[in-house]
């Protein structure tokens, strides 16, 4: 049995791979600002410590010199809605370097044997992502470094973070980009959601119209949860430093998308596309769209970890299509 930490647990990553580190049999203990919104904390780990992880003193309480994996998934983040406005720029670059260089500093202290962290592929330089049909996201294209957001900036230099102190302390880390991971259990309103629960909820709600930020041209592949889970497992277990891609190669148009989540749902609804930084959705949040192209370039993965994920974008929106229809049928129920 491995005693393992995962930091960010509460969260929608964060639950499943606690969760799922639980299940394969290792003493898991989970720390986040808030509870999993979704299940109850026995189901997905053997102790949660409700802290911030901007105070050291919170960190240095959960990694104990006793733990032998770290797993750092906790982010000030959210969907496009919350990053790519710059209105929470300042709090995104400020909390998320904060609580990197308390855990790597704090594993280096204890000697945790292995530290996993979690990046993105917001990294990516913005003119490599213009093409929204031929989009370059070969993990070495990210130098040089020019990325769409200031998360992305952030997540830039926490990589370099966890790599110089590889290189100076020998801590041995794995860094992975993550693109656009969704599945249930996860955030589906109010501003943080990702795209395709935000999707979803708009189709469960509506009987007429849904609408889509931007032209709806704009490409990305997504990545269903338990696929980033196993992806994640078998990297940890390479001796391979990352940074690498998980994600999906399986492209699409935002508007094919949607088309997808309207045909799960059965409903006869159209898209009503809204474009440019002024515009505003029904739900009163600005509208960015993002770069106009990106897809996981899993070669590097491939190569390294001798498996690819395979599951089709079609069965992961439909678990996820149903679950979202379902928080939004209980709502309702519950307003009532």
């Amino acid at each position: 049995m491995k005693k393992v930490v995962v930091l960010g647990g509460g969260g929608f990553i964060g639950g499943h791979l606690a969760k799922r580190l639980k299940n394969d049999g290792n003493h898991v203990t989970v720390c986040d600002l808030k509870n999993h919104e979704y299940w109850d904390t026995s189901i997905i780990c053997d102790e949660f410590i409700v802290g911030d992880l901007r105070n050291p003193a919170i960190v240095s309480s959960v990694i104990s010199a006793e733990t032998n994996e770290v797993y750092q998934l906790a982010a000030d983040m959210g969907g496009a809605g919350y990053l790519f406005t710059g209105d929470n720029d300042a709090n995104v670059m400020h909390n998320s370097s904060l609580i990197n260089l308390n855990v790597i500093h704090e594993c280096t202290k204890k000697r945790v044997k292995k530290v996993f962290y979690s990046s993105s592929a917001c990294v990516y330089p913005e003119q490599n992502q213009l093409d929204p049909n031929n989009p370059n996201c070969e993990e070495s294209s990210a130098y040089p470094a020019s990325p769409d957001s200031e998360y992305g900036w952030e997540k830039l230099f926490s990589e370099r973070l966890y790599l110089a102190f590889y290189k100076n302390y020998g801590i041995d880390v794995r860094i992975a980009r993550f693109h656009n991971i969704f599945g249930p259990m996860g955030t589906w309103s109010g501003g943080k959601e990702k795209v395709p629960a935000a999707i979803s909820r708009k189709t469960a709600e509506s009987s007429n119209t849904i609408e889509v930020w931007g032209d709806g041209l704009q490409t990305r592949s997504f990545l269903y949860i338990d696929e980033c889970i196993e992806a994640v497992l078998k990297f940890m277990e390479s001796d391979f430093l990352g940074p690498v891609n998980i994600g999906s190669q399986e492209m699409v148009s935002i508007n094919e998308l949607a088309r997808m989540v309207i045909n799960i749902s059965g409903k006869d609804l159209t898209i009503q596309n809204i474009q440019g930084q002024a515009f505003i959705d029904k739900y009163g949040f600005i509208c960015p769209e993002g770069v106009r192209g990106r897809n996981s370039d899993n070669r590097l993965y491939k190569e390294k970890m001798r498996w690819s994920v395979s599951q089709p974008l079609i069965i992961g929106l439909e678990k996820t299509y149903c679950w979202i229809n379902e928080q939004v049928n209980n709502e309702k129920h519950y307003i009532r």
